[in-house]
């Protein structure tokens, strides 16, 4: 069956490889060359239409004649070496549409309540207070030392799982993020498969014992997250598990860490940060360095959008950071503003498959810049930040820094 990957229409085309290391470091002016041809765009490097626009990735995002389940009868079944790693995307909200989408979401936001997630602000402020007790004097990578521990040790802790699980927790969640990064390789569909399956007996485990053994934690109100006596499967509730450590952990550490080197570039004067406007600077941190960069919707019906005819199946990147620099929605978008207000990014995603992590993913990154630049206000970058080859995710791979 003919697939939108294997044609066009009338679309203007663009090239750019998303491994090519110049695009690694700086996507941005790709994404500005892209835009300057048109809301909807051909990239051929991937074989799909993409959006650059404000309003095209919006629309994309909300309209309900697209989505992220692929039509059934369109799907392929996975490559068998994979199958492990699919078993648990299969039960995932985030791969869901509705009904069954309306479904998982209600119950685990029966669960995952801002209020319980709210009461964690003394916590995670003192886990970051331990963190930084911790740093050295000399220059050291704030990415192991800080940034990749505060969302892991807290998800574990909401979980019930002991904190000296979250390095094997961090191994298996990076092994199954690297799934969808464009380098993606055998060797990479391997190790994925493999920590799915680890982490799957983990928490199936965990699972059994709070069956037998409530406590006051996550999988527990998981279990008991209940609506019109309808509960989560043991399988939903493992996947929604994985999903919330996953696309969590992934995406608030590489959001701390471009953060970090944004506001440490500005020089040692980290006032925005400790009064109403921290909320402001991390909605701009997001909008002006997201942690993801693409995102995928399938057409359900036959429908014309910004000149372009999509077919059932035919499927559209989302191009999240370039909406975000979209000069027709946001004043000199490819200035770090920490003020800027209103600003409606879209790092977070929109309509209803927007982020269900997202109160949490926000309180970790106020009290986190706050506690980090009010202990060390002049903390700077010791040598220039390099990002990662992770598309479609952007992330440092290091950042090396100096705390006076």
């Amino acid at each position: 069956m003919e697939r939108l990957g294997n044609r066009a229409g009338n679309l203007p085309h663009v090239r750019q490889s998303p491994t090519d290391p110049d695009f690694v470091q700086n996507p941005y002016p790709f994404y500005d060359r892209a835009r300057q041809l048109g809301p909807l765009v051909y990239w051929e490097d991937y074989g799909l239409p993409a959006t650059t626009t404000f309003e095209a990735t919006g629309f994309f995002l909300r309209d309900r004649r697209f989505g992220r389940e692929e039509p059934s009868e369109m799907a392929v079944a996975p490559p068998s070496h994979t199958e492990p790693f699919h078993a648990v995307e299969a039960h995932s909200l985030i791969q869901a549409e509705p009904p069954r989408h309306t479904r998982l979401r209600g119950l685990v936001l029966r669960a995952f309540t801002s209020r319980r997630i709210n009461e964690m602000e003394p916590e995670i402020e003192s886990l970051c207070n331990r963190l930084i007790d911790g740093f050295p004097d000399t220059e050291f990578d704030l990415l192991p030392a800080y940034c990749s521990l505060i969302p892991v040790i807290v998800i574990a802790r909401l979980l019930g799982v002991p904190e000296e699980m979250a390095p094997q927790l961090l191994k298996w969640s990076n092994a199954m993020v690297a799934m969808y990064q464009a380098r993606r390789d055998r060797g990479i569909e391997d190790a994925a498969a493999l920590a799915a399956s680890e982490f799957s007996a983990f928490l199936r485990s965990y699972v059994d014992e709070r069956r037998s053994n409530p406590s006051d934690d996550l999988i527990t109100h998981l279990i008991a997250s209940e609506e019109a006596g309808d509960r989560l499967s043991s399988e939903e509730l493992i996947s929604n598990c994985i999903l919330l450590l996953n696309a969590g952990h992934e995406a608030t550490v590489h959001t701390l860490g471009n953060g970090v080197r944004a506001l440490a570039s500005r020089g040692p004067d980290p006032a925005w940060l400790f009064e109403e406007s921290i909320e402001a600077t991390v909605e701009e941190i997001m909008r002006h360095d997201p942690p993801l960069h693409m995102f995928t919707r399938f057409a359900y019906d036959d429908a014309e959008a910004f000149g372009h005819r999509f077919r059932r199946g035919d499927e559209v990147a989302c191009l999240l950071a370039a909406a975000n620099r979209d000069p027709a929605e946001f004043s000199r978008p490819g200035c770090f503003d920490p003020g800027r207000m209103p600003n409606r990014q879209l790092a977070l995603g929109a309509g209803i498959h927007f982020c269900v992590g997202a109160p949490l993913a926000r309180l970790e990154l106020r009290v986190a810049f706050r506690t980090l630049f009010a202990r060390l206000p002049r903390l700077r970058l010791a040598e220039p930040a390099r990002y990662a080859n992770l598309y479609h995710f952007h992330g440092l791979k290091r950042l090396a820094v100096a705390p006076n």
